[in-house]
């Protein structure tokens, strides 16, 4: 088996690894690159190989990173299958359409202020042919990818529907197994499941986001949400939240719903302002029996699961009228909109609005990568472009990493021990998704423990 490494090569976005073997071609994820857009433009068009020569996807999940570039695959001539789990088959259809969307609007917003003229990667007539594509496995079952190549999802404990992957093929009389973490996620949290390290396998292509850093806990960082929801609406500001909207929305929604329950914040309005979350957790509640069954509100809601996303509290602004009523209202409340990376979205109409207002605070929940605008807001620089604007920057920044869904130091060592220890013929470990401070400690610290790591750049190839 041949190994090439064309996205999430030191770096976190584009997720991209193609697969050779018995004169096949298959990809782990199509993921689409994220950053400076003059950048990330030619990074997004230039594709590792031909689309037509593609014979199958494997995916882990859904976020765009890692599922975002398939319709472009599509739409350029693949034509092939995309193997993931049901839960995620689900969370791309929303997905890959406001994707879509989103380069639509953004077209044709440069277009207006006659900048620069780019069609959209994809429209929604592709993604529909990319959901057609898609074959949902269950995590346990195995699956033919290609012939002589099958495959195996494992809960990955990320966001619903999260999968590691272990494939498995033919050499000789005997059999080779290489496993793909995908993102891996972090014990503990709350609505998904504890991740699951992978048996048996020969190597390993392994996430590194946070492989020098380590988390806030779980109950912390809660405690902190607490002080600032306190301390925010004693001021009469908002609370604005950019977020995911998947995985870290509902994992929002849980916490605050759980501090409202326990009287330890103030019965504030919850406005979540994003058409996506809005259909992903709905998705979320079509694939209530992933809950992680052990969380005190799935307890609670036992006989429907379902309704631990929803309080009386918490509103869901679908339309664009309700979210301008939302920007109009004064007094407290918690905004919670994508994007996660404050690149695009109805977080920067709040973010225009609500930046220059001391009595705010913009909450920071999840990884920021370079050259974004979530990364220039946790610089605290004193101005921040939106819409092509400068925008003073006087809310209060607060940076709450106990959020993230990927695990850290700890876990990610955690999750390679367990893999080691069950695993005997472990010859090799290649580091992705991660920038390269953060891999190279990590790679490092495996080094040190005697598992042969490296971290490939963009387009290395190598061999199982």
């Amino acid at each position: 088996m041949q190994l090439t490494f064309h996205g999430a090569a030191r770096e976190v976005t584009g997720s991209c690894h193609v697969v050779r073997v018995h004169g096949k071609v298959v990809l782990l994820d199509g993921g689409l690159f994220q950053g400076r857009r003059s950048e990330v433009r030619e990074k997004n068009t230039t594709l590792p190989v031909k689309p037509s020569s593609i014979d199958a996807v494997v995916l882990s999940h859904a976020h765009i990173d890692h599922a975002g570039r398939l319709p472009y695959f599509v739409r350029r001539g693949f034509h092939g299958p995309i193997f993931a789990t049901p839960a995620t088959k689900d969370l791309c259809r929303v997905m890959l359409t406001d994707s879509a969307h989103i380069q639509e609007k953004d077209a044709a917003f440069l277009a207006r202020r006659k900048r620069e003229h780019h069609e959209p990667l994809y429209d929604r007539r592709d993604v529909d042919a990319t959901i057609k594509a898609m074959i949902g496995e269950a995590y346990g079952d195995w699956f033919e990818v290609v012939p002589g190549l099958r495959a195996q999802f494992i809960e990955a404990g990320h966001i619903l529907g999260s999968a590691s992957v272990v494939l498995e093929w033919s050499e000789g009389q005997s059999s080779r197994r290489l496993a793909f973490s995908g993102d891996i996620g972090r014990a503990g949290l709350s609505i998904i499941r504890d991740p699951v390290p992978p048996q048996s396998v020969d190597a390993v292509i392994m996430e590194s986001t946070y492989g020098n850093r380590e988390h806030a806990g779980i109950d912390g960082t809660r405690d902190r949400l607490a002080e600032v929801v306190i301390a925010t609406a004693a001021r009469g500001g908002k609370i604005f939240i950019p977020a995911f909207a998947v995985g870290r929305t509902q994992e929002l929604i849980y916490s605050l719903h759980e501090l409202v329950r326990a009287n330890r914040i103030p019965k504030i309005p919850i406005v979540i302002d994003s058409p996506l979350a809005i259909r992903a957790t709905k998705v979320f509640t079509e694939h209530a029996e992933l809950f992680d069954s052990g969380e005190s509100l799935v307890q609670a809601f036992a006989a429907k699961p379902s309704d631990t996303l929803h309080s009386d509290l918490v509103e869901y602004a679908e339309s664009a009228d309700e979210s301008k009523a939302a920007m109009r209202r004064n007094g407290p409340m918690v905004v919670v909109a994508a994007s996660g990376m404050v690149e695009s979205g109805r977080i920067l109409h709040h973010l225009a609005h609500g930046a220059p207002d001391p009595r705010n605070t913009i909450m920071i929940v999840g990884y920021q990568a370079e050259h974004t605008l979530g990364r220039r807001i946790v610089e605290r620089r004193p101005t921040i472009r939106v819409f092509g604007d400068e925008v003073e920057l006087r809310a209060n920044v607060e940076v709450l990493n106990g959020y993230s869904a990927h695990a850290g130091r700890t876990g990610l060592l955690a999750w390679h021990a367990e893999v080691r220890r069950t695993s005997p013929n472990l010859r090799h470990t290649w580091l992705v998704h991660g920038e390269p401070e953060a891999q190279d400690a990590l790679a490092g610290e495996l080094n040190s423990l005697g598992a042969v790591t490296t971290c490939p750049t963009a387009g290395s190839q190598a061999v199982v």
